[in-house]
């Protein structure tokens, strides 16, 4: 893959695989969801290996250390070697994912969207109490 100097940081965190989309990456950035070394940056700040990023992704907080740069989105075993996820970032996140595995789940797996017509009457008859 192509190894560069600096790049924009929208673009490392794309090539790295923690958005799909570059525009998902920049949004991420402008709003706030990425600091570089520890201050809140623009999309067009480069980033160069040894940085210290803060990722906030939906599925959970990653402090990074940039090990390599690319401009190029590769394969996944590739992605992986951008970066080094600190240990202390690791275990808070597989706490995280083990508490939410506790907590009780409201929806119901099979619906999606609108009731249909069975669910509304087990649901109507769950309400009235019978």
């Amino acid at each position: 893959m192509d190894l560069v100097d600096k790049v924009r940081i929208d673009k490392w965190l794309w090539a790295a695989r923690f958005f799909k989309t570059r525009s998902l990456a920049t949004d991420a950035v402008e709003g706030g969801r990425v600091h570089l070394n520890g201050e809140r940056v623009k999309p067009a700040r480069s980033v160069k290996a040894g940085d210290l990023v803060r990722v906030q992704v939906e599925h959970g907080e990653f402090t990074l250390t940039v090990l390599a740069l690319a401009e190029r989105r590769g394969p996944a075993e590739f992605a992986r070697t951008l970066y080094t996820e600190s240990e202390d970032s690791r275990l808070r996140r597989e706490q995280l994912a083990f508490e939410r595995s506790l907590a009780p789940q409201l929806d119901h797996a099979q619906i999606r969207g609108r009731p249909t017509k069975k669910h509304r009457r087990q649901l109507d008859r769950f309400n009235s109490g019978s």
